[in-house]
């Protein structure tokens, strides 16, 4: 993500003080930026609140949940109106219940990012509405806690401790999903000032794997048909770069 801010920026400056304005004519819409880009993402809880209710724990929203992220791009001189760059962004939720001196919690994470290419509409002036697609990778990680609320240092070190039986009172399970992903986008860049622009915008991810892993990378099988990593996302954000619209 650094390295997108960084590169962004060093871009800025080298077209600030070169005349591109001469080059391009200013007959194109161009733009190179990037910001920090907050949004929400609506993740597929299915298969996850069928289980937690004999947990005890609450269900997790199926209205989605905040994320965080950042992005950068460029228009390509050389082909008016296209922009390229690169996006990361993810969020995570958790829900906990004590029953009985037991404590259990489920942790759900997701993140997503990789190469951006957008198209920016010439005949609308003074925005940039742009439509593209996002290319590259994402992943999903449950982990699922059962604790007791007090536990004495020696007996936490003894014989009764042991992480993969829940009638012990602590238990630690964890499964992950890495996989391929292709996002179509729509952005709405409005400019504040040549130097400023504010984003709106979203998409949706489609994943282009299911493989899960739990623990220590063991394979989970008869994985249900409804854990999805699909998800809709949307994005808000202040750009600084060089924005002509």
């Amino acid at each position: 993500m650094k390295r997108i801010f960084c590169l962004t920026v060093l871009i800025f400056v080298a077209f600030a003080k070169l005349s591109a304005q001469e080059e391009m004519g200013f007959d194109s819409k161009f733009a190179a930026g990037g910001g920090f880009t907050p949004g929400w993402i609506v993740p597929n809880f299915d298969a996850i609140n069928e289980r937690l209710p004999s947990l005890g724990i609450e269900k997790l929203p199926s209205s989605g949940i905040f994320a965080t992220g950042g992005t950068g791009f460029i228009s390509i001189p050389f082909i008016k109106n296209l922009r390229i760059g690169g996006m990361g962004f993810g969020g995570s939720i958790k829900k906990t219940s004590v029953i009985n001196r037991i404590s259990r919690e489920v942790d759900y994470s997701t993140s997503m990012g990789g190469f951006t290419a957008e198209y920016t509409m010439p005949f609308i002036k003074n925005i940039a509405l742009s439509v593209g697609f996002i290319f590259g990778g994402g992943s999903n990680t449950i982990e699922v806690y059962e604790n007791q609320t007090q536990e004495n240092w020696d007996k936490f070190w003894g014989e009764d401790f042991n992480i993969e039986m829940p009638q012990s009172g602590n238990s630690y399970k964890k499964l992950t999903n890495k996989h391929l992903m292709i996002a179509p986008t729509i952005n709405i860049d409005i400019p504040i000032y040549r130097f400023f622009a504010f984003r709106i915008g979203g998409g949706y991810k489609f994943a282009l794997s299911e493989s899960w892993e739990y623990n220590n990378e063991q394979t989970l099988n008869n994985i249900p048909s409804n854990l999805k990593s699909n998800l809709l996302f949307l994005q808000a954000g202040i750009f600084i770069g060089f924005f002509n619209y």
